[in-house]
């Protein structure tokens, strides 16, 4: 037995976990299972040594059909339960993966993290700045693996694009920009009405303030409202900034952000822009970011998928390059040749399989450097969100301090670091 075995091995003694060898199934836990977690299921099934052992979700009926589902996909019945503190006590469940609103994903890692749990989150990776940096110091605290759903880490095609730009395939990289032009149409109106039979809905708000059931900001219309989602920018768009920050090699926060827009055309209950555009100022380069939910054109060569344009251009001394769904082309010189493309085919290129997959690994390795994205490289993205929807919110440019993660003495600014939570669900400034 070698020192990293018998460290892990003691640890999980102390603490009464399992240790997990190389060929241990590993027993997971879906939280959140409407539709992105039934997606988990799917693909746990697919991974070697995995099952899922449980699933776990705020609305019944939600939780029978991923019963269903687990039980058709991988011929056994995973215990079901409505309240994650529950499951968090089962001391059969290795690790978990947790598919809830954004609102829910700081608290219900390092939760996970304190009962010794390994977790496999999806983007973005909170809903505030210092729900990121907590959450890296509880995986770090507990010696816990923590992936984030960014899992275009885990894409080939991404991978090789990235290491190009290391490369000097452009030359020096000054401008990156991730574009998320995808159609979101009107939610319209919806009054308030009664809670849906079988649904725990103060457990379903956690953090978030209590306030009268509405149908428009739960199932999915919840990312557009501030409660509890982060607009596009941080849902579809926290992908494209991943990729921005990863090819221009950024490991740190930027200096300043403005970020400007509007909800315009739809008249509906919206709270957040469809239209936003934000800039990031690092000392020797830029990340624009642009959001467009409405009918629009695309930009350069990044391909259409029947209704969105969804990728990143980076811009360097001696050409660009383009990354998207389906490949990415590198354009060299003044007269913008193509020198090089790779091109992804298949309609996996954005399956969560490779990424998942490798999270397992890190499970296994019990070294987080293991994993593609890291809740660090989580965080620092979806810090990236969170700082251009600060400045979105109070109309104005922002300075921010990246070593103390904060806007410095600008206290309205400093207010939209975190929340008030509500009691129990507080995410506790010492984890």
């Amino acid at each position: 037995m070698n020192r990293r075995t018998f460290v892990a091995t003691s640890a999980a003694a102390a603490s009464g976990l399992r240790a997990l060898g190389a060929n241990d199934r590993v027993n997971m836990a879906v939280v959140g299972v409407r539709s992105r977690g039934r997606d988990h299921i799917n693909v746990i099934d697919k991974l070697t040594n995995s099952r899922v052992a449980a699933v776990c979700d705020i609305d019944q009926s939600q939780a029978e059909r991923a019963v269903q589902l687990a039980e058709q996909v991988q011929g056994s019945k995973p215990k079901t339960y409505g309240d994650i503190r529950k499951l968090l006590e089962d001391k059969e469940i290795d690790a978990i993966s947790v598919a809830t609103c954004n609102h829910w994903h700081a608290l219900a890692t390092i939760w996970a993290c304190q009962a010794g749990k390994d977790v496999y989150v999806e983007k973005p990776a909170s809903h505030n700045i210092f729900e990121g940096r907590k959450m890296v110091e509880a995986a770090r605290k507990y010696n816990r693996m923590v992936q984030v759903g960014m899992q275009s880490r885990s894409i080939e095609h991404k991978i090789r694009a990235m290491q190009l730009l290391r490369d000097g395939a452009i030359g020096k990289v000054y401008m990156a920009k991730g574009l998320c032009f995808k159609r979101r149409k009107s939610i319209g109106h919806s009054p308030d009405g009664p809670v849906p039979a079988g649904v725990d809905y103060s457990q379903w708000l956690g953090p978030a303030p209590m306030r009268p059931f509405n149908p428009n900001r739960f199932h999915y219309n919840w990312h557009w409202f501030w409660d509890t989602g982060n607009g596009d920018i941080g849902n579809q768009g926290v992908h494209e900034m991943d990729i921005a920050r990863w090819g221009l090699g950024k490991n740190t926060l930027p200096k300043r952000v403005i970020s400007t827009g509007g909800k315009f055309v739809s008249d509906d209950d919206q709270e957040t822009p469809n239209t936003q555009t934000a800039t990031f100022e690092y000392d020797d380069c830029q990340l624009v970011f642009e959001v467009r939910g409405l009918l629009t054109g695309g930009e350069s060569s990044i391909a259409w998928d029947g209704s969105n344009f969804i990728g990143n251009l980076f811009f360097g001394s001696e050409g660009f390059m383009s990354v998207d769904l389906m490949g990415f082309q590198i354009y060299k010189g003044e007269k913008r040749e193509k020198v090089q493309e790779m091109k992804f085919t298949e309609k996996t290129s954005w399956d969560t399989t490779p990424h998942m997959a490798n999270f397992q690994a890190g499970v296994r390795s019990r070294n987080y450097r293991d994993l593609h994205a890291d809740i660090l490289e989580g965080h620092l993205s979806a810090a990236l969100v969170h700082m251009a929807n600060t400045s979105y919110r109070l109309g104005r440019k922002l300075d921010f301090d990246p070593d103390r993660e904060n806007y410095g003495l600008d206290v309205v600014a400093g207010q939209y670091l975190t929340r008030n939570y509500r009691a129990p669900f507080v995410v506790p400034e010492k984890v």
